[in-house]
């Protein structure tokens, strides 16, 4: 198990930092939702605004779990908002590319109509681990994070392939949410960075010689979650053709508020058995 907060945590000043990538948050290689997580907590560093309002990014390699350079640049200083541009690099080797708003509070135009799907409370459902218990699937370690307990649970053994939608109470572990604004809200980004993929596997259930890392991802935060440990996420991939797959995630707090949206689009790679 790793620790959000220790394993983004970043040295340096003045746009320019560094981290040690943590195999703690492997799938394939170091998750991208991962390290969109530090790219948003180091524009977080430079913000003079404190909301997070936006978050979009480019995976442009596979990085290794090895120290990294992050660098932070102002595209826009203003009353009301912020832009910024953040690159991970390793090794003189650029690997990810990110752009990040923030904002002041503010006032507007007010609405929502996004309620959360009804499903159980979380202390109904039985957590991944306990559902596993006894079966040979071993998790990839990303996974030793989170605490996540899925809304109707198929056995491996006796899985039938239905629309590709995957909902879960999800909550991060050792510690389950953060005063940071900025790390706070690498919750959700994380969630919907990587939800993707199980939610395509809930229509395709032989997945042997196939993994599909993200191209980007793309995030919506509408409102702080509020110390709300427990997150609900409704992950859909409802389009898989020629080698892509796109996906939209929603992630809701404990008392039903949306907290942010946002998506992706996965790209299909053959590996052999032992990836």
């Amino acid at each position: 198990m790793g620790s959000l907060d220790a394993d983004t945590r970043l040295d340096g000043a003045d746009g320019r930092y560094t981290v040690t990538l943590s195999p703690a948050w492997r799938i394939w290689g170091p998750n991208g939702g991962y390290l969109a997580a530090i790219a948003l907590r180091a524009a977080g560093r430079e913000a003079a605004l404190p909301r997070p309002a936006s978050f979009s990014c480019q995976f442009l390699g596979v990085a290794e779990f090895a120290p990294a350079e992050v660098r932070v640049e102002a595209l826009r200083r203003g009353r009301a908002a912020e832009l910024f541009r953040v690159t991970l690099h390793q090794a003189g080797r650029q690997f990810l590319e990110a752009q990040v708003w923030t904002t002041a509070a503010g006032e507007g135009l007010e609405h929502d109509f996004a309620p959360p799907p009804e499903v159980p409370d979380p202390e109904r459902l039985d957590d991944v681990d306990t559902l596993l218990r006894g079966t040979a699937r071993t998790p990839h370690a990303f996974w030793g994070n989170l605490e996540r307990r899925p809304v109707g649970w198929q056995p491996p053994d006796a899985r039938t392939a239905r629309e590709p939608v995957g909902r879960n109470w999800l909550r991060f572990r050792p510690d389950a949410c953060f005063d940071d604004p900025f790390l706070d809200a690498a919750r959700p980004l994380i969630l919907i960075d990587t939800l993707g993929f199980p939610a395509l596997t809930q229509h395709h259930l032989d997945l042997t010689g196939w993994v599909a890392p993200s191209l980007d991802v793309a995030v919506q935060f509408h409102r702080p979650a509020s110390g709300s440990a427990w997150l609900l996420a409704e992950a859909r991939t409802d389009v898989s053709q020629a080698g892509l797959a796109g996906h939209r995630t929603r992630v809701w707090s404990r008392s039903g508020a949306l907290v942010a949206s946002g998506g992706g689009q996965l790209l299909f790679r053959r590996v052999g058995p032992d990836t």
